[in-house]
């Protein structure tokens, strides 16, 4: 009985997990759910190596491979730098919609304040969160309204205690986890091939 009741505990656990290498209906995809790979982005909005990898390698990598059909991309949220700017930033995201969203994101990484390092107390986040969700259509309302709920803030933590991750970026490709930083072009190019059969990343 005890085994049984261990096993069922187990079994529980491993239900409330979602799997890593799993696509869910919470996910935000670019791509084609048919491509061959699948890359799992875990990053944080206010983490800068998060955003020098949105800045400077992944726009080439979208036009190499996610618009080409050959990689679909799914970003998942984490907390890590500053948590209270990530979770607004992510809220923010989810709020404007899937179409929107990486659209809110990118803006984000480009705001430079938004993920320094160091003594940002002139810093008016949500001033500067504000001008973003404008700019994806959103009302002052509807931005402030979105940042204060509740249940779409413990959805975040609930999303975010669910992945397990040890650092930002982490990136997940077909199975095999990177936990390395922010991955160059050339990076991202052999594990995309190893993934594929090719070349072994190293």
């Amino acid at each position: 009985m005890r085994r049984l009741a261990i096993l069922a505990a187990l079994l529980a656990l491993a239900a409330c997990q979602k799997p890593v290498n799993a696509v869910s209906d919470d996910d935000m995809t670019l791509g084609s759910p048919n491509a061959p790979v699948t890359i799992f982005e875990y990053a944080s909005l206010s983490c800068p190596h998060c955003a020098a990898f949105n800045n400077d390698v992944f726009p080439a990598l979208k036009a190499k491979y996610i618009d080409t059909g050959k990689v679909r991309w799914v970003a998942r949220e984490a907390l890590t730098a500053d948590p209270s700017l990530a979770a607004a930033g992510f809220l923010t995201a989810r709020c404007a919609g899937m179409g929107k969203y990486f659209q809110v994101t990118d803006a984000i990484y480009h705001v430079p304040a938004y993920h320094e390092e160091g003594d940002t107390t002139a810093f008016d986040a949500h001033a500067a969160l504000l001008a973003i969700a404008r700019g994806a259509g959103m009302t002052d309302a509807e931005f402030e309204s979105c940042i204060r709920d509740k249940t779409a803030q413990k959805a975040l933590e609930d999303r975010v205690a669910s992945y397990k991750i040890n650092s930002t970026p982490t990136f997940v490709i077909n199975g095999k986890t990177y936990e390395k930083g922010e991955m160059s072009l050339a990076d991202m190019d052999q594990a995309i091939a190893q993934a594929q059969g090719g070349k072994p990343a190293t």
